[in-house]
């Protein structure tokens, strides 16, 4: 358990000076989200996985499968909408609950502005940040007691600071210095009346590990991972994708590139990065030689501060 990918994965080269790497790490990995699982199910009352259609929470969800069964997964899927997702996922999160008979709960940011409860600062704001108070809203309305979610912790450094059983207190807050210590794999699982776990069974899986797995198990994925032709402007060293809610800017240059992205989420803060992978065995190539973290290449919000996602975090971000 608390599997580590090997850091030594390079065997050999191929005649295209590509790389053959090992995925044997990949079955500890698999094993131990596994584990994790069944042990949410076993011990809360009112789980729920987090699904976005993207590519890590689709890595969960074909674990998910492998625990408990094709049509059994014991809990249901939780996404919080900001109205502003790109519908290439949407369309594909909506499929993949179809095909697996999941029960599939949508919650919107929209609606919680109707409420009163999420008052933008200017209509151009980007929603991204607003999820958690959907997100605390969904907690409340369903009592849920504990909330899998896909984030890794080589995503970022708040993130890495997560325990694999991260408690949340009453309010939906995470106190990083009063996380609980998880050795040899044993989790404390008690909560107080309101309160709840976040838990992430891929906490320990890398970048690379995931495009490993998602190759090795022929994981479907939206078709935005893989190349493909998109307007696009240069802004603070991202690509940023022109659409309506992100117009180019007076003196921004439109192109069109060959682009996916690494990771999927508002599109008001989500950036693609230039590309010509086709399918997972190429991305894992491109993950290899990738010297900038996927949040870093990717994502407008996380370049505000340096404290930006742990603050975020604290306020019952994911």
């Amino acid at each position: 358990m608390n599997a580590r990918t090997e850091h030594d994965l390079l065997l050999q080269s191929t005649t295209q000076s590509l790389a053959r790497l090992s995925n044997t790490h990949l079955d500890a990995l698999e094993e131990e989200t596994i584990f994790i699982l069944r042990e949410v199910a076993a011990s809360f009352e009112r789980p729920t996985l987090l699904f976005s259609g993207g590519k890590d929470s689709l890595v969960l969800l074909k674990c998910a499968e492998k625990a408990f069964g094709a049509g059994r997964i014991p809990y249901p899927l939780l996404m919080i909408d900001t109205g502003h997702n790109f519908p290439e996922v949407t369309d594909f999160r909506d499929q993949r609950a179809r095909e697996l008979g999941a029960e599939l709960i949508v919650r919107s940011v929209e609606d919680s502005m109707k409420r009163g409860t999420v008052r933008l600062a200017h209509p151009g704001e980007s929603r991204n940040v607003h999820q958690s108070v959907t997100l605390l809203e969904a907690i409340e309305e369903f009592r849920f007691d504990a909330l899998i979610g896909g984030a890794r912790r080589d995503e970022e450094k708040a993130r890495a600071k997560e325990r694999i059983f991260s408690h949340r207190d009453s309010f939906g807050q995470w106190q990083p210095k009063d996380q609980r210590p998880e050795l040899w794999t044993l989790f404390n699982t008690r909560l107080a009346p309101g309160e709840h776990f976040r838990v992430f069974p891929i906490s320990n899986w890398t970048e690379l590990d995931v495009w490993q797995y998602i190759e090795r198990e022929h994981i479907a994925l939206p078709s935005i991972y893989y190349t493909h032709k998109r307007e696009v402007v240069e802004r603070r060293g991202l690509l940023v994708p022109v659409t309506e809610l992100t117009p180019p800017r007076d003196g921004e240059q439109v192109e069109v590139r060959d682009v996916r992205f690494r990771t999927v989420g508002d599109i008001t803060c989500t950036c693609p990065v230039e590309s010509l992978a086709a399918d997972a065995a190429d991305v894992v190539v491109e993950t290899l030689a990738a010297d900038v973290s996927e949040r870093g290449a990717t994502r407008m919000d996380d370049k505000t501060s340096e404290a930006s996602m742990e603050k975020r975090k604290k306020d019952g971000y994911f």
